[in-house]
């Protein structure tokens, strides 16, 4: 790959984890530019988890220090994850290419509308602010589960948009949005692992353009997390989605 590529995916990186943490989607950002580079789909879906890894290491580490992680409730839930996950990155590298693009495509007007414009179902606020597992009945439990085994496989597959069903579901449970951000950056961290093992055991990850956006997306996050957005979040929410609609149909018309 071009150096000028590279520097590109760094810039792209920047702005996708930049709105990873303000609007949320930034893989429906980093997905399709990969794609427009000239990467087959399969493998623009591989490299993209090497940003998302890496980022999200950083920002597991940035949760513990502030001692807001329900270790426990995330071991528990993550199990499901993972295995659902190996699922959905199965499938993402056995169907045809232009069934992929399509399916992205779609998903990503319908996943941009829910995570840019709906709330998390559950709480918002006066969940749970201590760290033990959440009193469920055995039902509930059940149910939580197998809502993170359907998420690792929507992750597995295409991971864009993943974490509003994770807030949604840990939000569910009980615990606020804050404990509920450090189980969704456990559990994506950890079902990226497992997700980028079945891309590469099938040679479907190019490393270098993984690492140009991976160092974006990192400083990316970072800025997003410093900067005072308040006043500019529906604009670059409409931004956002605007951009993805522009994407979705021209990777339908390409």
């Amino acid at each position: 790959m071009p150096a000028w590529k590279l520097v590109l995916l760094v810039l792209v990186g920047l702005f996708s984890g930049f709105i990873n943490v303000v609007a949320g989607g930034g893989s429906f950002i980093t997905l399709p530019v990969l794609i427009f580079m000239g990467l087959p789909p399969a493998v623009a879906n591989g490299t993209n988890r090497v940003g998302i890894l890496i980022q999200n290491i950083f920002a597991l580490w940035r949760f513990q220090r502030l001692r807001v992680f329900p270790w426990k409730f995330s071991v528990a839930v993550v199990g499901p994850a993972v295995l659902g996950a190996l699922l959905g990155a199965h499938l993402a590298t056995v169907i045809p290419q232009e069934v992929f693009k399509r399916a992205l495509a779609l998903l990503m007007v319908v996943v941009t509308v829910v995570t840019l414009y709906f709330k998390p179902i559950g709480r918002l606020e006066g969940g749970r602010e201590d760290l033990s597992l959440p009193e469920l009945s055995l039902k509930k439990w059940a149910f939580v589960l197998v809502l993170f085994f359907f998420i690792g496989i929507y992750g597995g597959f295409v991971q864009a948009g993943v974490g509003f069903f994770i807030l949604s579901a840990v939000v569910l449970a009980g615990y606020d949005l804050v404990r509920g951000n450090a189980v969704k950056i456990f559990v994506v961290l950890v079902f990226t692992v497992f997700a980028l093992g079945v891309f590469m055991s099938r040679g479907l990850v190019l490393w270098k353009a993984g690492l140009a956006l991976a160092l974006g997306t990192t400083l990316g996050g970072q800025l997003g997390a410093l900067a005072s957005v308040r006043r500019g979040n529906k604009f670059i929410r409409r931004f956002v989605t605007v951009l993805i609609v522009i994407f979705a149909v021209k990777l339908i018309l390409s």
